[in-house]
């Protein structure tokens, strides 16, 4: 352990040399041996390496901000109260995923970044007050062409930022409601779809939610998911179910009613979700199902006469 605590202070300590060609090597090792020595992660961690990582993502040197923004990913999984306690850190985390200078390899690590440390509840508030990281997030779900792999971090971190109730209004105002709507409708990849729809049953969990919804038809766009012509997976349409029991319990009498509109076939997709969802997804759809019958206990659309369990 001796031995890697000192590697560690010295390829730290190169981090600050004048010469550029030192402080790409030493970040090239820091980023290899995070990745594959977690043993290591807070001897690099102590040894100082956070406040030249997080400098060096206003780099704009591509390689330098790609190795600094990695290593810092590696670095939240056992250094998050490190991290967060670091000046300007999420500041850096906001300009690398702003810059048009930034790579989708430093944009993807970024976001996954704010991803890991969004595990912990106490950096949920404080992450999701800044509007300018929120806004970063929700411009790269929106925009074409983006790399699969920076669109499902960013809706990951989309989705811890959610998870804190006064942050739902937030996302709504910066425009969260129309990317995650457009991903779930124009996106045909599954695990997107499914990503983007549980942020969507986050969000609509606000009052703001209901008329954001209504105006890029979102009530309309999670009955049909639930249709099982459309071949959504089952966690799509928990979150389907999830998103609706959410606005409804928000927005009352008149979100039921709009959904009541819909029509036998909202009926037959929560009852799918009834019948063979995840215990969760099964009591979320009983729910929804009790809510639409004004409060009487659901029965099956598809055979009345059996009753949910």
């Amino acid at each position: 352990m001796e031995v890697k605590r000192r590697t560690a202070r010295s390829l730290v300590a190169r981090l600050s040399s004048v010469s550029q060609q030192t402080r790409t090597e030493a970040l090239c090792e820091l980023r290899l041996i995070s990745k594959h020595d977690p043993d290591s992660r807070c001897f690099i961690a102590d040894a100082g390496a956070v406040p030249y990582l997080c400098e060096t993502l206003y780099s704009a040197l591509p390689l330098e901000q790609e190795n600094a923004a990695a290593t810092l990913l590696n670095l939240s999984i056992s250094s998050r109260q490190l991290l967060m306690s670091t000046r300007g850190l999420l500041d850096a985390l906001s300009h690398a995923l702003r810059s048009p200078s930034s790579s989708p390899a430093a944009i993807q690590a970024c976001a996954a970044t704010l991803y890991s440390l969004l595990v912990d509840d106490d950096y949920r508030p404080i992450i999701g007050a800044k509007r300018d990281i929120v806004y970063a997030l929700v411009d790269i779900i929106r925009t074409p062409h983006a790399p699969p792999r920076s669109i499902k971090d960013a809706l990951k971190a989309l989705f811890g930022i959610s998870l804190y109730p006064l942050n739902r209004a937030s996302m709504v105002g910066l425009g969260a409601v129309a990317a995650l709507f457009t991903l779930a409708v124009k996106d045909g990849r599954v695990g997107i779809v499914e990503d983007a729809t549980a942020v969507i049953a986050q969000i609509a969990g606000c009052e703001e939610g209901g008329d954001a919804f209504r105006k890029v038809s979102g009530i309309g766009i999670l009955v049909d998911l639930l249709d099982p012509s459309t071949g959504s997976s089952i966690r799509t349409k928990e979150n389907a179910v999830s998103a609706l029991l959410n606005l409804v319990q928000c927005g009352g009498e008149r979100i039921a009613g709009d959904m009541r509109e819909a029509g036998m076939g909202l009926y037959d997709g929560i009852a799918v979700v009834a019948d063979g969802g995840s215990p969760k997804g099964k009591s979320k759809a009983i729910a929804l199902l009790k809510l639409l019958d004004g409060g009487r206990e659901p029965r099956f659309a598809s055979n009345p006469d059996r009753e949910y369990s």
